[in-house]
Order: C-alpha cells, then structure tokens, then sequence
C-alpha cells in the first residue's frame, strides 16, 4: 500500500517514508493549533470592540446594515413583555408557565434549523422557551460574551465528556450595556437572576415557600446565625424556634432554642415601623397591576384574532390565484384555508371566552378609604385579631427576606431584619434566661447576696430586699431565700447563722456551741447559767445569738462547775429549751 499527495508517493513499509509523514503531520497538527488560536484571537478582538454579531434571540432583528431593532411584529413585543410582567408578578418559572397556559397564551420562537428554518411559529408555552427569556440578556439591552463555560468532570481524561455551565451575572467577562434595544431595564434583569437563583436554593424556596398554619409567624424566615442552617418550629404551649441541625448530623449541642413569641413581637414591631415613614399605597399598586395585566391580556386576544384573519386572507388569496384544472395545488392550497379558517374561529372563541370573564379587580369607595393608608392602619388591624396567622406571614414575607438570630451570650439575643431590598436592621432582646447564672446582671446579685450576709441578715430578709429592689430570679420571679442561699453556698459562704452553729469563735468571743464543746457539756447547762447571770454574755447585734468572752478564768470556772462524769454531747443531740433563737 502506498500513500500519495500533491509532493510524492510515500511507502509505509519505509523507515525513510513513515519518518517522513510523522514530521508532517506533526507540523501539521501544530499549523491547525496556531489557526485555532488566531481565529479566536480575532474574535475575541470582534468582541472587545463590540462588533461581534451573536445571533439574537426571538424579538430581535438585525438589520443588513448590522443594526439591531425590535422585532416590527407589535405581537411579539407585547408577548415578551407579557412574560416578564407575569414573572415580576408570580416570581417562579413555573407559576409564569402555568399561568400562561390557562389563559391560552402562545409565545414566539424564531426558528433556526429544520423545515421551518427561518420562520416565526406560535407554539404552546414550554418551560425551557420561558427559562431562556428570562435568562437571555439581550432582552435587557446588553451584549454578554462568555456567560457559559465547560466544566470537566473529575477522572481521566477518556471519561465523561465536558458539560455546558451556565455562569452566575457576575462572573461574565464581557458585557456591554444599551447594546440592543431593551424589553427592559438592566437592574429588573440583575433582580430576575437573583431571584432564579434563589429559586434553585432549597433554603430560599422553604423560606418563600406558602405559609402553613400555625401560630410562628416567622417559620421559614428565621436561620441560625451560628451554623447558618434554616430553624424548625416547635409547638408546645407556645412556638419555639430550634435550630438542631448540629445534634442531627454530628451529634453535637444545638445551637439556639429561643421563644418564639418575643421575637416574633420585635419583628412584627420592626415591619410597622418599615411601613410607616414609607407610606406605601400598595392598594393603587396592587389594583394598577391588576389592570395593567389585564390590558395585556385583552391586547394579546386582539393581536391573536388580527394575525389569524391576516393568515385567512392570505390563505384565501393563494387559492383564489390558483388554476382550478391544477387540482394537486388547489387542493392544498384549500387545506390551508380551511386550517387558517379554523384557527380564527379558535381565536376569535378565546377573545370572547375571555372577554365574559370577570373584569378587572375593583374595591367600593368605603373599603377604598380603609385601606389607602395602610401604614398607619395595620397595626390596629393586626391587633384586632381580624387577620390570620396565614394572612399575617404573608404580609410579613412581603417586605422581609430572612431574619437572622445570633446568640453571643445567654442573657443577649442578636436579630437581624434582611428586608427585600437588601437593607438589614439590628435588633438586641433580653431573652428570658432559666439559669440564675446566665443572667446578665448575675455577678452583681451574688456580690450583694454576699455583702448582705456577711452583715448577719437571713436569707429571708436579703430576698425581701433584692426583691424590693427590683432584682428578679432567671424566670423573671420574685428572688426567694432558697435562691438566695443556693447563690451564697455556691460561693463557699456560710451566712453568720450558719456560722454560730459551725464555729467555735466569732470575733474572738466563744460562741455556745463552741464553747459547749470545748468543755464536753450540752448547750442547755449554759443557756442555763446565762440565764442566770453566772456566765456572763451578750447577744449579736444582727442574729440574736450568744457571744461569750474568751477569759481563761471563766473557762477553768466553767470546768470545775460541770456535771462529774458528763459525757461529750453529740453532735446530733437536739437543743434543749434554752437554746438561743
């Protein structure tokens, strides 16, 4: 076998020959490498200066002198914009999809291969034929190069082939505003992916997602802002917002545990005051929109009944300017009049279907008058227990995107208000606390608690100060003397009560149970002599109880005086009827 080109014939068998043709086709290889590089030089230079033709999306035409103009077909515009107008209203592809397909609504799509290469076909709504009008940027009036990429899958290189990635708006390395006539402005287009884009996050879709009975008005808002995770709500005798997504997955502590009506009350309070200086007229708006849509409609009937008759006179003229003899054409050309005649009965059938429906939505002049000025109204409404739970939460979801909770110490508790515009508002509450020790104010109660008793006053007596003094318990209770000595115990001290019956001196001075001890008798057989005026001694000040003076001759006094043969007394012997109190 041998091998031939335009410079000589080649013999595979050959070493000269088959050395011959591995260096051509080595430089070969290399020539087509270094023109693959050149072309997409060129156009990327094309695409700096702005000259690159793209081909444009349906809505769009180009004309033989390279500039760009709406598509003259005033139908096609209006069903564009019907598109983004459902979108900005529903705000989720497939609510737009299904709204169009229950009112009858076909979109353009400009043909650029098959049979009807080059034609404009009205055909049924599609989820991919929405998805790609609101994604398309020429629609926004801007000329975008490299909003896709390839991206490889990890292995080796014969395994899957590279996949097409769409890229997020700000990583797009070229684009080129006011480039095309615009459908509309660059900002709503930014907000329409944003907004994509949250519908492609679980988190986003839960939190926009309808609200479900119950009485947390901020399910689906709030996330925890340690971990980051989304919290559930828990009903027990009141909601409960928990984050346990820790404890799920590592088996770790939750993060947040936190009462949901407070928040719930700073919330709302924030949302009132959001709308107040606002003075937000969102009956006009809403009533605006609603007739704005439905003009849309109405125009979009009118344009499919005038393009079905324009279809039934063309139709009718091209059989009318047919030979009758010539019956092959005739009789197709019959057909197509009398499909045309059948899609203009369809059109017509659709207009006047929904010309009988309701009209647009309209409000008598009183409930007008009630809901004009809605700011100021809304809180009496909303405490007049006249709106839902549900109603409630979808006012809320109106205005508030996310609300975010942080904990940086038992007794604080950090709000944050992400409104839909993107503005946030800090909050700080004072949660309520169940441990005494969580409380904020808590190294203050324990120094007075102390100070109080080392003076001598009972427990009793430092809680009904504390309390009148405005000190509470962690769950906002009266303080009690149990709390009271469990905070002095946990201090390692013992109140000067205690500290009569624990030590034998105080000040220097025997107290009776020391000194009973001392000399091996019951508290009694001194209380007795006290009383008598034998042993001398006084009474604290504070707790009434003995004090005698360490005088060694009353002691060696004592000594000889006591019962012969007396034996120590126990510890658990119960007072006699002398004893101090």
């Amino acid at each position: 076998m041998l091998i031939a080109d335009v410079d000589g014939v080649y013999d595979p068998r050959s070493y000269n020959d088959r050395l011959l043709l591995g260096l051509r086709g080595m430089l070969s290889e290399a020539e087509l490498h270094l023109l693959h590089l050149r072309l997409e030089a060129g156009r990327r230079r094309q695409v700096e200066r702005g000259t690159y033709r793209q081909r444009l999306p349906t809505g769009l035409v180009r004309l033989p002198d390279g500039r760009v103009v709406k598509d003259p077909d005033q139908q096609v515009q209006r069903a564009l914009a019907l598109v983004f107008a459902r979108f900005r209203a529903l705000g989720s592809c497939q609510k737009v999809l299904r709204a169009l397909r229950d009112e009858g609504v076909r979109l353009p799509r400009g043909q650029t291969a098959g049979p009807a290469a080059g034609e404009l076909l009205w055909k049924p709504p599609t989820e991919g034929a929405v998805y790609e009008v609101l994604r398309n940027p020429a629609y926004a009036g801007a000329f975008v190069y490299g909003r896709h990429t390839r991206q490889h899958a990890p292995g080796p290189p014969s395994g899957p082939a590279a996949r097409r990635v769409y890229r997020p708006v700000e990583a797009w390395p070229v684009v080129r505003q006011d480039a095309y006539p615009a459908y509309l402005p660059w900002e709503d287009f930014v907000a329409n992916q944003a907004r994509l884009r949250d519908n492609a996050s679980s988190f986003a879709r839960r939190a926009r997602a309808t609200p479900r009975p119950g009485s947390a008005l901020l399910a689906g808002l709030v996330a925890c802002g340690h971990c980051g995770r989304q919290l559930h709500v828990v009903y027990r005798a009141q909601p409960w917002y928990r984050c346990a997504a820790l404890q799920k997955v590592y088996g770790r502590t939750g993060c947040l545990h936190l009462a949901g009506p407070p928040i719930d009350a700073a919330v709302v309070e924030a949302f009132f005051a959001a709308l107040a200086p606002a003075e937000l007229d969102l009956l006009e708006e809403v009533l605006a929109t609603q007739q704005a849509d439905h003009a849309r409609l109405v125009q979009h009937h009118v344009d499919q009944v005038t393009r079905a008759e324009y279809e039934a006179r063309l139709a009718h003229k091209q059989y009318q300017a047919v030979d009758p003899d010539h019956r092959l054409v005739a009789a197709e050309l019959e057909r197509r009049w009398e499909v045309a005649l059948q899609a203009l009965a369809a059109a017509r059938e659709a207009a006047e279907r929904f010309a009988q429906g309701p009209p647009a939505s309209a409000l008598d002049p009183t409930l007008r008058a009630q809901l004009q000025d809605v700011g100021r109204h809304l809180p009496a409404l909303w405490a007049s227990e006249r709106l839902e739970p549900l109603h409630k939460k979808e006012l809320l979801r109106s205005l508030i995107r996310r609300v975010v909770l942080t904990r940086p110490e038992p007794a604080t508790l950090e709000v944050k208000i992400v409104w839909v515009s993107g503005a946030v508002t800090p909050l700080v509450l004072q949660p309520p606390t169940y441990r005494t020790i969580e409380m904020r104010g808590y190294a203050h109660l324990a120094t007075q608690i102390l100070a109080l008793s080392r003076v001598g006053l009972r427990d009793q007596d430092i809680a009904t100060r504390l309390a009148a003094q405005g000190y509470r318990s962690a769950r906002q209770q009266p303080i009690t003397k149990d709390l009271v000595g469990k905070i002095r115990r946990a201090h390692g001290v013992d109140g000067v009560r205690q500290q009569f019956r624990s030590r034998d001196r105080i000040e220097g001075q025997w107290t009776v149970y020391g000194l009973a001890r001392a000399l091996h008798v019951r508290r009694t057989w001194l209380y007795s002599r006290i009383a008598a005026g034998t042993v001398p001694a006084h009474r604290h000040a504070v707790t009434g109880h003995y004090l005698i003076p360490d005088d060694p001759a009353l002691l060696e006094r004592l000594r000889a005086q006591r019962p012969a043969g007396r034996r120590a007394p126990s510890t658990t012997e119960p007072e006699g009827t002398g004893c101090d109190r």
